[in-house]
């Protein structure tokens, strides 16, 4: 439930107000109990959310991060075949020119 800030036109009495949504706007003042009271924009709240489980990788299945780590070792596997051939390529190129 959100809390409202409010605010008297009569006396200036400002307040905070603990209430439902769905409750309807207040319009005496508690303090003057004329019908000048006004509902204030406030900067909002926003919705928190913590701890583990709001993500979509949060709930993966086991399957999915097999896979993942499977396609990880391949990536770096081939990263590393690339680095060692062109090294090898490159020793071949300076022997050759002596």
């Amino acid at each position: 439930m959100p809390t409202y800030d409010y605010l008297c036109d009569g006396c200036g009495h400002e307040f905070e107000l603990f209430q439902s949504i769905s409750d309807s706007v207040k319009k005496k003042c508690p303090e003057c109990k004329t019908n000048k009271l006004r509902r204030l924009f406030g900067t909002g709240a926003a919705v928190v959310f913590k701890g583990s489980g709001f993500y979509e990788t949060d709930y993966r299945s086991d399957s999915y991060k097999k896979g993942a780590q499977a396609a990880k070792k391949a990536k770096d596997t081939a990263k590393s075949d690339a680095k060692k051939s062109k090294s090898k390529s490159g020793d071949s190129k300076s022997s050759g020119s002596k």
